[in-house]
């Protein structure tokens, strides 16, 4: 018999339990039962790329020129054309040459810049609920993680300030997503005004996950961090493809912002990567310079899911749920109803899945502060939804299966 290996993997073994996939587990054997399962868990963009972006990627496909390695940092028309998009998005000005690249999907240049620069001793702080890979990166590179409370009964930047006076070593990075996954929280520019000013005050390099940068709802529109002047001197801002263009297999993502920080990742990545395939960068620049009505439908019909939900399990009568709806992300954050908070969210959520038959994430999975809440992704039609709201209305009416 083979001998089992005896070495101890320390990063992984820091990593905690991913919660979710206990949640996913369940679905998946559910399903291998032959149970209908609708699954509102897992954050996977069910809308179609548009049709003329896989056109111009089957045909780059086809050029032999672009079956070669391409370049890490992203061919440059790519580059130009985020640059481009940020200044009519946002009115930024970028050099696209040393304030932009391109990335294998936000996650990917998000986590590779947080392991280029942040190492054993480093701290770092981050929301709590937050997107794990936030977290789970600064674990990942061997830095220090610090909780800073995200939560409806507090103000976000005071918890900030409370807890970098009580951090020692000083923090040496600060990681937001706004819109915010999953909490779905928005914030103004003032917001990030205040942001920038603290991150000068204290040293801090910050981090800003865009990537809901486009989805958004009843004439909400998310700012960018570097809007706010001064905040390339301190920030650096990952945008994606996934959601706004419904290109979230193709793994098409930027980052922009402050030159050194820009520099790190490109460092970084020319040793691990290069770059995505170059025949959808050039699908990409065709995403950004091309029709944009795609964005605004994808918008449509997410806020279309979102009512459905919402207006469905906040309906009088037994079994109503009432939520908040949100101005942002592809996401429902979702308190408890009060009967069962006592079952804590995963407990909760195995109830949905099991009486419902819907599959939901819950809140722990996201950090101690998501405990009592469970997350929606409105990954599935209108039809499929209103089917979900009345399994999960029933189950609620019925107790949810407890004696």
């Amino acid at each position: 018999m083979p001998r089992s290996l005896r070495h101890d993997f320390d990063k992984l073994n820091r990593l905690p339990p991913y919660v979710l996939a206990e949640v996913i587990d369940l679905m998946m054997s559910a399903r291998r039962a032959g149970e209908d399962i609708i699954d509102l868990g897992m954050g996977n963009p069910d809308l179609p790329t548009p049709q003329h972006v896989i056109d111009k990627i089957c045909e780059a496909a086809q050029d032999p020129r672009n079956h070669r390695y391409s370049a890490s940092r992203g061919i440059p028309n790519l580059r130009a054309a985020i640059t481009e998009w940020y200044q009519h998005n946002h009115q930024v000005e970028l050099d696209p040459n040393s304030e932009a690249i391109a990335v294998i999907g936000a996650k990917e240049g998000l986590s590779h810049f947080v392991l280029m620069t942040i190492g054993p001793g480093d701290v770092v702080m981050c929301p709590d609920p937050a997107y794990p890979i936030h977290q789970y990166s600064t674990i990942i590179a061997g830095g220090d993680l610090r909780h800073v409370p995200l939560t409806p009964d507090t103000d976000f930047i005071v918890n900030l300030e409370q807890a970098i006076s009580h951090t020692w070593p000083k923090p040496k990075m600060l990681i937001l997503s706004f819109p915010h996954n999953p909490t779905t929280v928005v914030v103004d520019k003032a917001f990030f005004t205040q942001i920038v000013e603290f991150a000068k005050e204290h040293d801090l390099m910050v981090l800003h996950d865009f990537a809901y940068a486009q989805v958004c709802f009843d004439g909400y529109k998310p700012p960018s961090i570097l809007e706010v002047p001064g905040a390339k001197d301190v920030a650096i801002e990952f945008t994606s493809l996934s959601k706004s263009h419904s290109m979230a297999g193709w793994r098409v993502g930027f980052a922009c912002g402050n030159r050194e920080m820009i520099h790190a990742l490109g460092r970084i990545k020319s040793y691990l990567d290069y770059g995505m395939p170059q025949a959808i960068q050039i699908g990409a620049i065709v995403a950004l310079r091309g029709p944009q009505d795609v964005v605004q439908h994808n918008c449509d019909e997410y806020q279309r899911r979102r009512d459905a939900l919402i207006d469905g399990l906040g309906q009088a009568g037994e079994g109503a749920w009432k939520i908040e709806k949100p101005q942002g992300t592809m996401f429902v954050w979702a308190r408890i109803p009060e009967p069962y908070q006592s079952l804590g969210s995963l407990e909760f959520s195995k109830r949905l899945l099991k009486q419902a038959k819907v599959a939901v994430s819950p809140g722990i999975g996201f950090g101690v502060n998501g405990e009592g809440y469970v997350r929606f992704a409105l990954i599935e039609n209108p039809h499929r939804i209103r089917q979900a709201v009345r399994g999960i209305r029933r189950c609620l009416r019925d107790g949810g299966g407890l004696a």
